[in-house]
């Protein structure tokens, strides 16, 4: 016996500002294979927190360390998600039926998290032509790889 497997993709668009290189994600779609829906409108809540996570790590998050040590302050300078600044999230839940889950079901509220930064990365190369290949993309990083690509 195996653990139930799950599987999800996503699909993000931005908007890029070029001058400032500010990030505006426009909307989220995540497809997000949760075995039976045993509890529907939790099951895409779930799918939702867990797409907002992942793009507080693509383009917020960041561990600052200096000698081995965190120093980033607290929470309170911490930048993350917040529900004002949020974009619309589409969830898709696909059905399927896992035989050894309960009723069917299998989790789906981490595995949407993973794909939340390639889709949202994926998304600035397409609207840039430059890819950032570090997290979180910052406005920073994405007018140096802009610089850079108008010097070659």
């Amino acid at each position: 016996m195996a653990a139930a497997y799950t599987f999800t993709a996503q699909v993000a668009e931005v908007e890029v500002d070029l001058e400032t290189g500010r990030i505006t994600v426009q909307r989220l779609v995540a497809a997000d294979d949760i075995g039976r829906a045993l509890n529907p409108l939790t099951a895409d809540g779930q799918v939702e927190g867990a797409v907002i996570q992942g793009m507080g790590l693509a383009l917020f998050e960041r561990m600052i360390y200096d000698q081995g040590e965190i120093v980033n302050g607290s929470f309170a300078d911490y930048p993350l998600p917040k529900a004002e600044g949020s974009p619309h999230v589409e969830t898709i839940l696909v059905e399927t039926n896992d035989p050894y889950g309960p009723f069917g079901g299998k989790g789906g509220s981490e595995t949407p998290i993973d794909p939340t930064a390639a889709a949202i990365a994926n998304a600035v190369y397409n609207a840039t032509g430059v890819r950032v290949t570090s997290l979180p993309i910052t406005a920073e990083k994405l007018l140096k790889a802009l610089k850079f690509q108008g010097a070659r």
